[in-house]
C-alpha cells in the first residue's frame, strides 16, 4: 500500500508518480549477484522501487546461459550491431567466444520487454551486454569507448528507450 495512515512516504513518491510506466532494470543494479564477478550493485533508490509491480529485473548474460561468476568479456572486431550480424565477437578474458550467449540473452531480454510492454529499460553502463553509452574497448585493459552493448543495440533496434543506471539515478534525484 502506498499511503498508510494518510501519510504519503517520500521514498515511494517516484513510484506513485510513475505507476503507469513499466521498467526493465538490469538485475545487478538491484543487488542481485549476477555480475561477471558474482556481485551486484546496491543502489538504495533502485531497491526501494522494487515494491512497484511495474518493474521487471533481468540479466541478459545469465538469460543467455552464462554462469555466475564468469570471466569478464568484451566486444572484439566491431560493434554490438556487428555481433548481432555475426561479424564481430564477444570474447571472454580466456579467449572463448561467448557471442551466442550474449545474443541469446539479448533476444530473451527483448522478449521480456515486449511481453511486459516496457516503457524504459535501465541497463548497466560499460557492460558488453548493457552499456548504453560506453563499453570496454576489447583490449581487457580497462579502456572505455563510446559504444553500446549487444542487448542495448537490439532493444534500440526494436524501438525501446534504453538509459544507463547513471541517467536513471540522476532522474530519481530530481523527484
Amino acid at each position: 500500500m502506498l499511503v498508510q495512515n494518510g501519510i504519503f512516504p517520500y521514498n515511494v513518491l517516484f513510484i506513485a508518480y510513475n505507476t503507469h510506466m513499466k521498467y526493465l532494470i538490469s538485475a545487478c543494479l538491484a543487488n542481485q549477484p549476477v555480475r561477471y564477478d558474482g556481485q551486484g550493485y546496491k543502489f538504495e533508490k533502485i531497491l526501494k522501487l522494487l515494491e512497484n509491480p511495474n518493474i521487471i529485473l533481468a540479466c541478459p548474460e545469465t538469460l543467455g546461459g552464462l554462469p555466475t561468476p564468469r570471466a569478464p568479456a568484451e566486444i572484439i572486431g566491431g560493434s554490438a550491431a556487428d555481433v548481432l550480424k555475426g561479424v564481430a565477437q564477444v570474447v571472454d578474458h580466456a579467449g572463448n567466444d561467448v557471442s551466442n550467449a550474449f545474443i541469446q540473452g539479448a533476444f530473451k531480454t527483448l522478449a521480456l520487454a515486449q511481453l511486459h510492454a516496457i516503457d524504459i529499460v535501465v541497463l548497466k553502463e560499460n557492460s558488453p551486454s548493457c552499456g548504453s553509452h560506453f563499453i570496454y574497448d576489447g583490449s581487457f585493459t580497462g579502456q572505455k569507448i563510446v559504444a553500446m552493448g549487444v542487448t542495448t543495440a537490439l532493444l534500440q533496434q526494436h524501438g525501446f528507450k534504453v538509459i544507463s543506471e547513471l541517467e536513471f539515478l540522476e532522474q530519481l534525484e530530481k523527484v
